[in-house]
Parts: C-alpha cells; structure tokens; sequence
C-alpha cells in the first residue's frame, strides 16, 4: 500500500487582466509600461517571451486583503522553451558581470 499526502488546494492562477478590471489605471499602465519596457530589453537581447502578458494578482483566500485597493498588477512572462531560459540567463550573467 503507498502512503497517501494529505493534498493542499492550489490558488487559482492569476487572471487575465480586462478593461473592466478593478485595478486603478494608474497601476495597470505601470503594468503594461513594464512589460512593454522588459519585451523591448529582451528583444534588444534577441530573446522572445511570447507569453508576456498583464494580470491581476492572485486572490487572497482568507479575506485579510479585503476591502484593501490592489496596489499592482502582475506582468506574468509565461513560459518558454530550455533554449531561451538559457539565452535570457546568459544575458543575465553578462549584465551583472558588467
């Protein structure tokens, strides 16, 4: 018999942010100035997340964050394949060897 773990629920994954998000605008276009800025640096770099996106942050489950303003919104890189996790951390190490 193979001993079984108690499994723990996992928090829903970030949602796609919308233009009837409840972020202040001023958070979502800091969002999306990011992104935008980190796809520029990237592609400089001849790296391409093609998953870049703006979301809302995960929601608290216990309410302590209720009634609280979203203070950011999220920009999620997605994934990418071995080959550019390898060339982004290569772009990494020269960075900070400079």
């Amino acid at each position: 018999m193979t001993p079984t773990t108690p499994t723990t629920p996992k928090p829903p994954l970030p949602r796609r942010t919308s233009r009837s998000s409840a972020l202040p605008p001023d958070k979502m276009k800091e969002a999306v100035e990011a992104r935008d800025a980190l796809a520029a640096a990237l592609t400089g770099a001849g790296i391409q997340l093609p998953a870049m996106d703006v979301r809302t942050p995960w929601p608290l489950t216990d309410d302590s964050d209720a009634g609280r303003d979203t203070r950011y919104a999220l920009v999620h890189l997605g994934v990418c394949s071995a080959p550019v996790a390898l060339a982004l951390a290569a772009v990494i190490v020269d960075g900070t060897a400079r």
